[in-house]
């Protein structure tokens, strides 16, 4: 089977063999790497046991970073949650929980899976695990779901950059949630072409979002910003799922991305020297963190 190089290459091999995102995501690992199904999916399961551990610590108990700038906020959601009190209801708030569950614990230097990057490392967790227990998934149907999002994710790879320090925040975050709606449109029964429009639709959404890490740490924004693409992903899989198309396809809208995140200045590409980095609170939280005055 051919490799993909871009979105529409994607849906076409899918279409000729009558696969799905997974499927060709699993037949290309076979083949590349030389090993069985049965062997990619007990892997796999690993990553699916480590999103999931990532996703659930930081609910249980309240957990901070090293850094001291984020913690606890997880749990927080989580009792909430549980006062009955939401506006959103249980799925969407369970999802922020978890998202910053996986941040807050990829802060204090727990396990997390970087699926793009460990600033973005909530979304993917949050949307599938959220999506699978909502829809009474087994583990080997999130698996495949994972799979769905790496098909996404090779083409982002390819066309694009997944760094915020090459293209903003639009490429981590927006990357992580494009992967992520694309998996469960997937799970929901959605087309390639279906799952391609998701992702298009998120990168549109999030266009010029930079990348301004106070104190040039992972932390803040950044753990509100994993909330903000789940929620994100979630809401484009039920837009695409009810029958919405994205006029700009994914390539298109891929491109748009990448030459964007690339034409941003250096001070909003993770150096920690433009947006909410160098604001008064900014700088005092960085102070603290460093000690300086």
């Amino acid at each position: 089977m051919k490799i993909a190089k871009s979105g529409l290459e994607l849906m076409e091999i899918c279409k000729e063999h009558h696969i799905s995102l997974s499927e060709y995501a699993i037949a290309r690992e076979v083949e590349d790497k030389g090993v069985t199904r049965e062997g990619l999916f007990a892997h796999m399961q690993l990553t699916l046991d480590a999103m999931r551990e990532g996703a659930t610590l930081g609910r249980e108990k309240e957990v901070y970073s090293l850094s001291g700038l984020i913690g606890g906020d997880a749990y927080r959601l989580e009792q909430y949650l549980k006062s009955g009190k939401s506006l959103m209801g249980e799925g969407v708030v369970k999802a922020m929980a978890m998202a910053l569950s996986s941040a807050e614990v990829n802060g204090s230097m727990g396990k997390i899976v970087a699926c793009p990057t460990a600033g973005s490392c909530g979304i993917l967790p949050a949307v599938v695990l959220t999506a699978g227990e909502q829809l009474h998934k087994t583990d080997e149907e999130l698996i495949q779901c994972l799979f769905a999002a790496s098909a996404v994710g090779m083409i982002i790879g390819m066309n694009a950059t997944f760094s915020g320090a090459e293209g903003g925040c639009q490429a981590e975050c927006g990357s992580g949630a494009a992967m992520a709606a694309a998996a469960v449109v997937e799970m929901m029964g959605g087309t390639p072409k279906m799952s391609l429009d998701a992702a298009a639709i998120i990168f549109k959404n999030v266009l010029g979002l930079v990348c301004d890490p106070v104190a040039g740490l992972v932390e803040i924004p950044c753990a509100k910003r994993n909330i903000s693409g789940a929620i994100s992903a979630l809401a484009t899989v039920d837009l695409v799922m009810a029958g919405v198309d994205s006029k700009i396809p994914f390539d298109d809208a891929l491109a748009a991305m990448y030459k964007v995140g690339t034409s941003l200045p250096a001070e909003l590409r993770e150096t920690a020297l433009g947006g909410i980095a160098i604001t008064p609170t900014g700088i005092k939280l960085k102070n603290q963190v460093f000690g300086s005055n």
